[in-house]
Formats: structure tokens, C-alpha cells, sequence
């Protein structure tokens, strides 16, 4: 991995989960930005191969925080931020990066949740009949809290900072840059 794409997404992902965790959005100010200057940057190191690469990475991003979104599970800012990063590490990355996120997002929620036992018995009490009822149709029916629930909000530009990084470090490790 290019040193240059390490820093500068190590860099926009701290930026967007700091502001997250103060303001629980992700602005497109940032994740605008810095998805076009990973198409340039792209596109003017290695042409219009670099420019598809780039494009595929943002595709595969976006396309994976979709549903989610879909779901109203996850932000608008979220689902942006991952383009972004797929615009920069391109789609192998990225999608590790997802899976990894994927993971720190659950550990996350799990420790907001522990923090909050009414919150986690909510939860529980919704979860039991889903899983009855799957068990007994083959189909899984999990209706989401009301937003009157009182179900602590989770900003997801940590998770996605972690997964990402560890992603990066992954890819890194494994490509030898940091011995030569």
C-alpha cells in the first residue's frame, strides 16, 4: 500500500470520528472531498486504469453500507465515508475493511450496550421473539426500536476508522512495505 493513500486515510478517517463522536454526523465536506481526491489521485498516478480501481473501490464501498442504510441503521455520513475509503484502497481493501468493520462495529455496540443493561434488556426482549418466530417460519422478522426506545446512538466513523486501519495494516504487512 502506497504510503501517501496510508496517511491521508488514516488522516480523514481520524478527522470524521472525531467530529462523529462530537456531533454524530459525518459531513459531506469531508467525505466529498476526500472521495474526489482519491479519483485524482488515481487518475493522475496511474491513468485511467487508476481512475477504474478508484471508481470500483467507491462502488464496492457505497454499494456494502447500502442496505444498512436502507435499514436506517446506519447514517447517510457513514455510508459515505466507506465510499470514500473504497475510493482510495480500491475494492480487495475495501472490502476487508468492511468485514473488519463489520467486527469493531459489533464489539462497539456490544460495549455501548453493556454500559446501558436497560438498553441491552430492550434489545433482548425484541430479539427473543424474532428468533422463536425464524425458528419456526425459516423467515427472520427483527423490528427495530422505536426511537422512543431510548437505544443510545452509535457513531459508526469509529468503527469504520478501526476496521479500516486494521485493513490497511493488513495489507501492509502482508505486502513487505515496511521491511523495503
Amino acid at each position: 500500500m502506497d504510503p501517501i493513500i496510508f496517511a491521508t486515510v488514516a488522516l480523514s478517517l481520524a478527522v470524521a470520528t472525531v467530529i462523529d463522536l462530537r456531533s454524530q454526523r459525518i459531513p459531506n465536506a469531508l467525505t466529498i472531498p476526500t472521495a474526489l481526491a482519491a479519483l485524482a489521485y488515481h487518475l493522475l498516478i496511474q491513468g485511467p486504469h487508476g481512475l477504474w480501481f478508484s471508481l470500483a473501490g467507491l462502488g464496492l464501498g457505497f454499494g456494502l453500507m447500502l442496505a444498512p442504510f436502507l435499514f436506517r441503521v446506519m447514517g447517510g455520513g457513514d455510508v459515505k465515508l466507506m465510499a470514500a475509503v473504497g475510493a482510495w484502497v480500491g475494492p480487495q481493501v475495501v472490502l476487508v475493511a468492511f468485514l473488519l468493520t463489520s467486527l469493531a462495529g459489533g464489539v462497539y455496540a456490544l460495549a455501548v450496550l453493556a454500559r446501558r443493561t436497560d438498553a441491552l434488556r430492550s434489545v433482548c426482549a425484541r430479539l427473543r421473539p424474532a428468533l422463536y418466530a425464524s425458528c419456526a417460519t425459516g423467515e427472520f422478522h427483527f423490528q427495530p426500536a422505536p426511537e422512543s426506545a431510548g437505544l443510545p446512538k452509535l457513531c459508526y466513523g469509529l468503527a469504520i476508522a478501526v476496521g479500516t486501519v486494521a485493513a490497511m495494516l493488513r495489507s501492509v504487512l502482508s505486502s513487505g512495505w515496511l521491511v523495503g
